[in-house]
């Protein structure tokens, strides 16, 4: 990796999208960050500092297709081309029982956490072959290995098929230059957690990992030379906390 290449960042507001863009700044690496709100989009950039020179960003709504292709054609037009996506951006459903779980939320977790991960990566692969050269990183879950009532049915499931996915990349592409890393962290301590039935206190927070953390791993991966692939990467808190409450919690929540 060199200041030559372009890192594309999805979910950059917040988070391990937030702090990977900032590591990846401070690097001197130029970088492109997205998401649905230009608000916490620039707040990235801000903070930053000096390096916030070296992001940039676009507004998008990566869960419509039409705004992927938008994504494409204008990071091309205006920052070059990508040879570094990391797929980042994630939604969880409020309700995490499969027994209970309205189609709705159903249809919006697989549509960002998998569907939208297809087509960012169909969409970049593109020119990534013809020059032979690319890394993607994409953000999945211990959900895909341990699936339950923490992460919920349908994030369990589209992180499952979001890992199996960048497999796939490796089996089809990795003779052409291109390497693909499913990252699979437990715990960390971001937004997302706002979402749960039994939203963690400062006490249980205080013993996960930290977006910070992922961003380290996820730059070292990009950073390795190409000629290594990292398939899949798993992450955990050092220290394990009781998770019963969080998980009765998730079962009695119907709606």
């Amino acid at each position: 990796m060199n200041s030559t290449d372009l890192c594309l960042i999805t979910g950059g507001g917040s988070g391990i999208g937030r702090a990977t863009a900032i590591k990846f700044a401070q690097n001197d690496i130029k970088t492109v960050i997205i998401g649905r709100r230009e608000e916490a989009l620039k707040e990235t950039i801000s903070l930053a500092g000096s390096y916030g020179t070296n992001i940039n960003l676009m507004k998008c709504d990566i869960s419509k297709d039409s705004e992927i292709v938008r994504l494409k054609n204008e990071i091309k037009d205006n920052f070059g081309n990508v040879t570094i996506l990391i797929n980042n951006a994630g939604s969880s459903s409020s309700v995490r029982s499969i027994a209970h779980i309205p189609k709705d939320q159903w249809d919006d977790v697989l549509n960002v956490n998998l569907k939208s991960v297809y087509r960012i990566c169909q969409e970049f692969l593109k020119n990534m072959l013809d020059k032979k050269n690319g890394t993607i990183i994409t953000v999945s879950s211990m959900a895909a290995l341990t699936p339950g009532l923490l992460g919920g049915a349908a994030y369990s499931a589209a992180k499952a098929a979001v890992t199996n996915l960048m497999g796939d990349i490796n089996a089809e592409f990795s003779n052409m230059g291109i390497r693909a890393t499913a990252i699979m962290p437990a715990e960390v301590d971001t937004p997302i957690l706002e979402n749960r039935a039994l939203i963690p206190n400062k006490d249980a927070r205080s013993t996960m990992m930290q977006p910070e953390d992922l961003a380290e791993m996820i730059f070292a991966t990009a950073n390795l030379d190409i000629r290594t692939t990292v398939e899949t990467i798993i992450m955990k808190p050092t220290i394990k906390r009781d998770l019963s409450d969080d998980l009765n919690a998730a079962m009695n929540k119907t709606d």
